[in-house]
């Protein structure tokens, strides 16, 4: 019997689409035995998983820019893992990937199933596994593009971000400032909100658990907002576009604030802003902009080695804490990027 037929592949499946905010009842976790790679195909070892909140879109039965997850199958997740054995000349045993793993110890790629699961080694001397999860990652990604390709930031321009501390809302704030801009976050909690001043280099951070957001924009964007980065949406959102500066941009990159809600999603209230202003607001989907990460990936690359830029990741260990770890995302509980270590390399 070979090494690879005595593994046993834990998993965590979707048991039940959640009403509200999920819990421990959603999910189901089972175990199956590990399978060799056929012709072409290749076996994962997953070591840690991107925990993202986007994750209870994809629970929701609903269309989508991507299709929901089936009941009892494998939760979705992007991850890191290394390549354990490989029937495929591209991928050697000991290679470390980025690929949609999912919320599982395994994962067993097919051939025709690699370019799908967005497959692709990543190399160490660019940055840490957790790195790769994270400004690197998804969320630098997104970061990037959303700021870089729709926001267009001009020097000198106030660019706001929320959900500051976030693993996407840190990527952006840094990328702003070291594009010529004014930054100022909006964040839960004044020890985040210290950290992107005083680490990342903000000039100013709204803490909307201290309360007034609107007074706290009027401070620190005397001159209005240029760009708008939101990950969070409803009253935050429409607190910002009461500061618009005519001809601003907001990126509709996440709505963190109405993805638990049993209520219909509330739009924006000052949505005339948009008129008044000249604005626009548009939506993004980092996938749409798959390749041309390599490019993106080389330049932050770049900011992380020469210091202009920091990666913060908040890790939670052990495949059987996903229920709760997810939770953090929505009750504000991470600091950084949540990653789920499931095993070490």
């Amino acid at each position: 019997m070979s090494a690879i037929a005595t593994l046993t592949n834990h998993q965590v499946r979707l048991a039940k689409r959640p009403v509200g905010t999920p819990t421990r009842d959603n999910w189901s976790f089972t175990s199956e035995p590990v399978q060799e790679p056929s012709a072409g195909g290749v076996l994962v070892k997953t070591l840690a998983l991107s925990l993202d909140p986007a994750m209870r879109g994809w629970m929701n039965d609903g269309k989508s820019y991507i299709p929901p997850v089936g009941i009892d199958e494998v939760m979705r997740a992007g991850g890191i893992g290394k390549v354990i054995a490989s029937e495929n000349s591209k991928f050697a045993v000991g290679d470390l990937v980025s690929a949609t793993v999912g919320v599982q110890e395994y994962m067993l790629i097919a051939e025709d199933q690699i370019k799908r699961n967005g497959m692709f080694k990543i190399d160490p001397r660019l940055g840490t596994p957790n790195q790769w999860l994270n400004v690197l990652g998804m969320p630098g990604m997104t970061g990037y593009f959303g700021l870089l390709d729709i926001g267009l930031p001009k020097p000198g321009e106030t660019v706001v971000v929320s959900g500051a501390a976030g693993a996407v809302g840190q990527t952006v704030g840094q990328l702003a400032k070291i594009k010529g801009c004014r930054v100022v976050g909006i964040a839960g909690g004044r020890a985040k909100c210290d950290w992107v001043v005083n680490e990342l280099g903000f000039d100013a951070c709204v803490d909307y658990k201290a309360g007034n957001v609107k007074a706290g924009l009027k401070e620190h964007c005397p001159k209005g907002v240029d760009v708008y980065f939101d990950n969070v949406g409803g009253d935050i959102l429409d607190d910002v576009m009461t500061r618009l500066a005519r001809g601003a941009r907001i990126i509709i990159c996440g709505a963190i604030s109405q993805y638990n809600n049993t209520t219909p999603v509330q739009g924006p209230k000052n949505y005339l802003s948009l008129l008044v202003n000249r604005a626009r607001m548009e939506g993004m989907v980092v996938f749409d902009y798959a390749d041309r990460f390599p490019v993106a990936v080389a330049e932050m690359a770049g900011y992380l080695k020469d210091g202009r830029m920091k990666s913060k990741e908040d890790v939670v260990r052990g495949l059987e804490t996903f229920p709760e770890a997810l939770i953090k995302l929505f009750t504000g509980e991470n600091f950084g990027k949540l990653v789920l270590q499931v095993a070490d390399a």
